[in-house]
């Protein structure tokens, strides 16, 4: 058995270099690995992270992220899986940011996310079948689900999906509370509350650079990015997409770093990487500061909330046994599911179902649910099938 941070690093690292497709994409994969396979987290923990992440500020999947590494590791474990996860998608995009900088465009990857696509939308819609037969058990629930499903498909605002979420508990609360035995409370608070010396160092780093005189110029742009990243990561709410628009005032208009075009092509860049679409950031620091412009970038938006995720999940430990609140995910799960059968269905039309595209996701949902194939297997697979194909 390996020690739980190599575990994690190891988890998160194949993880966060496979999960194409977004917030759900990367879940779908933690469901996966973390909770079928390796079995070292049950169902109900991972749902709990994602209730936590979409009321939370920032990228909701680096904070599921954070919630998961938290609950198997501690403060350390927080930190390594959110490094790890985040690595992949670091490193392609300083290649892809150096590629462009240099001969000004990006090759393209049609075909190849052509198959990627629908392989993603199947092993996200297995998910939601899995959790389904976990966390479904009656009428009311059904209901629950195939509303959420319905509301969240027709509506991408953010505001919706709240509202999706605070009605689900609210009916929970209503449907449930009362009928449910609640279990002994357990004394259960993974790990010490330390902050591990990686964690330190950044802070620490953080707070020499806003101290920092502003005659250093390097000093002064660096201390820039590192408040305007940390601050759009903690005032933003609803996930990468959300945040676009406002980055885009910021980024563009106020400081002017970005055209138009170039912050455009940075979108689409962050949409080509695996990991979350905040990873823009790291183009943008990179085209201000190099490397370790793009670090500070990176780090500034992620950190944050991976932080104020772990603190919040402590809090929550201490309740989790409530039979209040086991009333509320009773109406939460079925909710959270039915978003995740949404977003599936969303990236299966996004540019609509073609021959090729009904092949991949009928055979990438046969591989996924009949012979539990790894989706890290059945995603590259499906984008090298569409380079030959198409």
């Amino acid at each position: 058995m390996q020690p739980v941070p190599v575990y994690l690093f190891l988890t998160f690292l194949k993880i966060g270099a496979t999960s194409w497709g977004g917030f759900m994409s990367l879940i779908s994969m933690i469901q996966k690995k973390v909770v079928e396979k390796d079995r070292m987290l049950d169902n109900a923990k991972v749902m709990e992270g994602i209730s936590l992440a979409s009321v939370l500020p920032g990228p909701m999947a680096v904070n599921v992220v954070s919630y998961v590494g938290y609950q198997l590791g501690g403060w350390k474990g927080a930190f390594v899986s959110v490094a790890a996860v985040i690595l992949p998608s670091f490193v392609l995009m300083l290649a892809l940011s150096h590629f462009y900088f240099q001969y000004g465009d990006v090759p393209a990857m049609s075909h190849f996310f052509a198959g990627i696509l629908p392989a993603v939308a199947a092993i996200i819609i297995s998910v939601a079948i899995s959790m389904g037969r976990k966390n479904i058990s009656d009428v009311p629930q059904i209901l629950i689900a195939l509303a959420s499903c319905m509301v969240v498909f027709v509506s991408k605002s953010y505001f919706t999906t709240l509202a999706v979420l605070l009605v689900s508990a609210w009916a929970g609360y209503f449907i449930y509370f009362g009928k449910t035995n609640s279990p002994a409370a357990t004394e259960s608070t993974p790990g010490k509350f330390k902050i591990p010396y990686p964690l330190l160092a950044i802070l620490t780093l953080g707070i020499v650079l806003v101290a920092w005189p502003q005659s250093n110029p390097l000093a002064a742009l660096h201390r820039t990015i590192l408040l305007t990243f940390s601050g759009m990561s903690l005032t933003q709410f609803g996930g990468g997409y959300v945040i676009i628009p406002a980055m885009q005032k910021i980024i563009v208009d106020g400081h002017r770093w970005l055209s138009d075009r170039a912050f455009a092509d940075a979108i689409a860049m962050g949409q080509v990487t695996p990991g979350p679409i905040f990873i823009s950031a790291t183009f943008i620091g990179y085209k201000l500061a190099g490397f370790w412009g793009a670090l500070n970038a990176t780090i500034a938006i992620f950190t944050p909330t991976a932080i104020l995720t772990v603190i919040a999940a402590r809090f929550f430990n201490k309740i989790s046994q409530s039979e209040v609140v086991i009333a509320v995910f009773k109406g939460l799960r079925p909710a959270i599911i039915g978003m995740i059968v949404s977003a599936g269905i969303s990236i299966l039309l996004g540019d609509g179902i073609t021959l090729f595209s009904a092949a991949v996701f009928a055979a990438a949902l046969g591989a996924t649910i009949y012979f539990k194939t790894d989706p890290a297997l059945v995603v590259p697979a499906a984008g090298i099938l569409g380079l030959l194909i198409l």
